[in-house]
């Protein structure tokens, strides 16, 4: 059997995700915005931007993922990954988020370049992180818990971002901007580049040293019940590739991530165009926006902790299921709410409950079928099919924010006007309750077919401990 993960593990676990998270929430919920009102490039433009350069980036999750299976390091496959790109994750963030005195075309160009490099180096240090959870223990009950662990840091490192990403932005905009750029009175954050470029470099440096504790206080210790070692790439695909449950819980987790793409990605808009609840609350710096973001995933960390418990008793199937009923529900309600912030945050608190419980249970699942994949074909390939769970995330936010950025230019988005049009307002309320309403549905069919329940599971680890003993 393997060795028990102490604390310290589980919390070092829990870090690398909470720096991923930090960039992963500034890159769902500000990107958009960045592109249309700070760097100028039309909502569509961005919209095509987001899809062509994640969905291709997607795919090289895959390469990736088998590039970490065959790294042999004296730390290990994954963990070494965490230690060489922890730098340049930073630094493509800052670069990302800084906005060239070029033309039109040239800063579309940049942002193609400069959001595409981006997506690549997340990859190449959150595929093997992801891995990571495969071969720290070999028992599932163990794994979601380090799961927990993991989205547990994950929201608190969203919940960071959100506390100083507009007090940054806004601070070094006052400091360095010296009215440079002109200051929009209904803006509920500041537009002026620099304030945006300074403040992600400032969580960036953060970042990185979060993925430096978490290369240090993990470890990788279980091997694959195999001595097998030289299956080629295309072996490897060609069995994923056949392996049914993988593609049920890909196509579950990419409606599950669209769900939370589309309503994170129009929040600003909906806020700023319908709400109109922008000012900023005294003594923080935040506007209601900020608010509800951190209402959000105040409520996502809620889930997070009540879902190892429930799905101990319940199942992860059931759970999952049930929870995306119930924001399915709730979504379809969100519409219907009277304007009020009142109202609005209690909705998006009950709704961020349900969203909380699915992400642990996605990534403990993904780590069942690690096992049930190497029961299979005998080759333990974690960072092959984690790098497919990563592809679903980039894949369910690529299309969240394309559609958000299509939507918006579908319904005339303008962000040179100063009240937006009221089809435009109309677009932004479907986009934040009953577009993500229907992913939850799609998602509780996709479940509904996956065919590893808890004792299939128990079956399975049984038999590859048996293996690993002889």
């Amino acid at each position: 059997m393997t060795n028990s993960i102490s604390l310290k593990e589980k919390i070092g676990y829990g870090l690398g995700d909470a720096a991923s998270s930090m960039f992963w929430k500034i890159f769902g919920m500000y990107a958009l915005f960045f592109y249309t009102d700070v760097m100028g490039i039309t909502a569509a433009a961005a919209g095509t931007m987001f899809l062509i350069a994640r969905v291709w980036d997607s795919f090289f999750d895959l390469f990736v993922g088998v590039m970490a299976d065959r790294t042999k390091t004296k730390w290990g496959r994954y963990r070494p990954y965490l230690l060489w790109f922890a730098i340049p994750f930073a630094a493509m963030g800052a670069i990302t988020f800084f906005v060239p005195e070029f033309g039109s075309t040239g800063k579309l160009v940049y942002a193609y370049i400069s959001y595409s490099l981006m997506m690549i180096v997340y990859s190449l240090i959150n595929v093997p992180y992801a891995s990571l959870l495969g071969v720290m223990s070999a028992d599932s009950q163990e794994r979601n818990i380090l799961s927990s662990y993991r989205m547990s840091f994950a929201f608190i490192g969203s919940f960071v971002t959100f506390m100083l990403l507009q007090p940054l932005v806004d601070g070094y905009a006052k400091l360095f901007d010296k009215g440079i750029t002109p200051v929009n009175a209904d803006a509920s954050i500041s537009t002026a580049p620099i304030g945006w470029t300074l403040a992600v470099a400032s969580i960036g440096l953060l970042c990185s040293i979060l993925f430096f504790f978490c290369f240090k206080w993990t470890k990788e210790r279980v091997e694959s019940a195999s001595k097998e070692e030289n299956a080629s790439v295309k072996e490897d695909l060609k069995s994923l590739f056949q392996n049914a449950p993988w593609w049920i819980l890909v196509a579950t987790g990419l409606a599950a991530l669209l769900f939370n793409a589309v309503r994170d990605g129009v929040a600003i808009y909906y806020f700023r165009d319908y709400v109109q609840e922008h000012y900023k609350m005294l003594g923080t710096g935040w506007d209601f926006t900020t608010i509800y973001f951190l209402v959000g995933q105040a409520a996502n960390l809620v889930g997070v902790v009540m879902a190892p418990v429930l799905s101990q008793k319940y199942g992860k199937k059931r759970t999952y299921m049930v929870a995306m009923l119930l924001a399915a529900v709730f979504s379809t309600l969100f519409f219907f709410v009277p304007n009020n912030i009142g109202w609005i945050l209690f909705m998006q608190t009950i709704i961020s409950v349900c969203a909380g419980y699915v992400l642990p249970l996605l990534w403990s699942m993904f780590s069942d079928i690690v096992d049930y994949h190497e029961l299979k074909t005998n080759r333990r390939s974690s960072g092959l099919i984690f790098s497919s769970s990563s592809m679903s995330q980039k894949l369910g936010w690529a299309l969240g924010s394309a559609i958000t950025g299509w939507i918006l230019f579908l319904f005339h988005y303008n962000p040179e006007l100063p009240k937006q049009a009221m089809e435009t307002i109309f677009g932004e309320r479907l986009m934040i309750s009953l577009l993500p309403a229907v992913c939850c549905v799609i998602a509780f069919i996709g479940m509904s077919f996956y065919p590893l329940n808890e004792k299939k599971v128990k079956e399975i680890a049984t038999e590859l401990q048996r293996r690993r003993i002889q």
